[in-house]
């Protein structure tokens, strides 16, 4: 199968996207000003082999790997997406383009009760939207058969970072996460946030922020940069029923970074990853329901 990648055109403002359909993975968009939004490690591997460090990995039905029999992040970022026949769509406001994922086309390991033979009958669509000044990316999970399944999904947004500031906490933030529940994986710290979020200076930072009770939404507001502000929104539903959004921010550092293969020793200087996820407390997704996953992502 094809790992071209589909580039999508927003004509009216010349905003534009790269996608892949190797795990339907976006890695680049452009405003209408030609600002590149995204980071993609300059070592990431694009011919369909490995998932593809940077951009917007899809991690679906789990978020790092609390099931060991099944990949890290699930399956879809490791198989190939088919584009929705008749999706494309350029007009005044938006450009844009679908793609779908059947569990039944599923070809990487799944494990556990998504293994071959599940009884699970799922399927995922993508859909990308490109503004003038941002874009949105919105998948949707669908379950086809009758037994229910619990599931994380998230977005692991990798953020470019304009003039390798990410270690400096004056241009390098992220505010929002205020009063939201930290597990930091690095320290084994629990505690509750009450500043905006930076970048240590000598550690990986790996931390998952879970909303306060009655907080649904996720909105942020991402500094990347000298005059680079970007804002994040995120929503989900299970079944037309709101779902409170967690968040993840994440940079591997130089001593991580060394160890990853398909990342710039020194890229870690340019890239933030901030993740809007479903990731606690979601309700089963029972036969013939679905659920919806949203973020917006605007120039500010």
């Amino acid at each position: 199968m094809s790992s071209s990648p589909i580039t999508i055109k927003h004509t009216k403002s010349g905003a534009e996207c790269t996608i892949f359909p190797y795990g339907a993975h976006v890695t680049s968009v452009k405003s209408a000003e030609g600002k590149e939004l995204l980071f993609l490690s300059k070592d990431a591997i694009l011919d369909g082999s490995k998932a593809i460090r940077g951009g917007i990995p899809l991690c679906f039905p789990q978020f790092g790997q609390p099931d060991k029999s099944m990949p890290q992040h699930g399956f879809l970022r490791n198989n190939y997406w088919k584009e929705v026949e008749n999706s494309r769509f350029d007009n005044d406001e938006s450009a844009g383009i679908s793609m779908e994922l059947s569990l039944k086309d599923v070809v990487n390991s799944r494990g556990g009760k998504w293994d071959t033979d599940t009884k699970l009958d799922a399927k995922c669509t993508y859909t990308v939207k490109i503004l003038p000044d941002g874009f949105t990316t919105t998948i949707c999970m669908y379950n086809l058969g009758e037994e229910s399944f619990n599931f994380q999904v998230l977005l692991h947004n990798y953020f470019l970072v304009q003039g390798r500031m990410a270690l400096n906490g004056d241009v390098c933030n992220v505010k929002g996460l205020e009063g939201y529940a930290v597990d930091d994986k690095v320290s084994g710290e629990k505690y509750v946030c009450d500043k905006p979020v930076t970048v240590p200076q000598k550690l990986i930072i790996d931390r998952v922020y879970d909303p306060p009770k009655e907080t649904i939404d996720l909105n942020l507001t991402i500094s990347a940069g000298k005059s680079n502000n970007l804002s994040l929104t995120a929503s989900g539903e299970v079944d037309g029923k709101p779902v409170s959004v967690s968040g993840v921010v994440w940079n591997p550092h130089e001593q991580k970074a060394q160890a990853m293969g398909d990342f710039g020793d020194d890229q870690y200087h340019d890239m933030i990853c901030c993740e809007p996820g479903l990731l606690k407390g979601v309700p089963l997704l029972e036969g013939g329901k679905q659920a919806t996953f949203t973020q917006t992502i605007k120039c500010l």
